[in-house]
């Protein structure tokens, strides 16, 4: 496991379930194949912006501000380009990013988008229709700041 791969799995954890302390955290990556020691993780968790935040339920951790303008801000500086051909969008990006940049545009769920599929530095987009292409690259082109 390298640390792009373990931090991309840190982020889906914490973004699709709430995760209370670093314990249980450990055992959530173990549960995915994934042993990291809690030294690692501290320091994972410091280089992510991660923070523990008072919720309804307790504290839970949490991509610390993270809204979808600073992730834009973020993943823009990731994307080399973005273009489309008949089918697909394809974006390229700095190498070993792709994962990060497929998991922001996912995130967005955006009804013109089914899903994404990423490999080292290219990600493919599948729209939901090929009549939305030009739409959906312009939609990426803008989060991303890619003009």
């Amino acid at each position: 496991m390298n640390k792009p791969q373990r931090h991309f799995l840190i982020k889906e954890i914490i973004q699709t379930q709430p995760v209370a302390s670093q314990e249980e955290l450990v055992s959530l990556l173990k549960k995915r194949s994934f042993d990291v020691t809690q030294a690692t993780l501290s320091r994972d968790l410091a280089e992510l912006g991660v923070a523990r935040i008072h919720t309804h339920d307790g504290l839970r951790y949490s991509l610390n501000g993270q809204s979808e303008e600073k992730n834009s801000s973020f993943v823009g500086r990731e994307v080399l380009s973005v273009e489309h051909n008949e089918v697909m969008v394809v974006i390229r990006t700095l190498p070993g990013r792709a994962s990060g940049v497929a998991s922001f545009i996912d995130s967005l769920m955006n009804p013109l988008i089914i899903g994404t599929v990423a490999g080292d530095d290219t990600v493919f987009v599948t729209p939901a229709s090929v009549k939305k292409i030009s739409k959906i690259e312009k939609i990426i082109k803008e989060l991303t700041n890619e003009n």
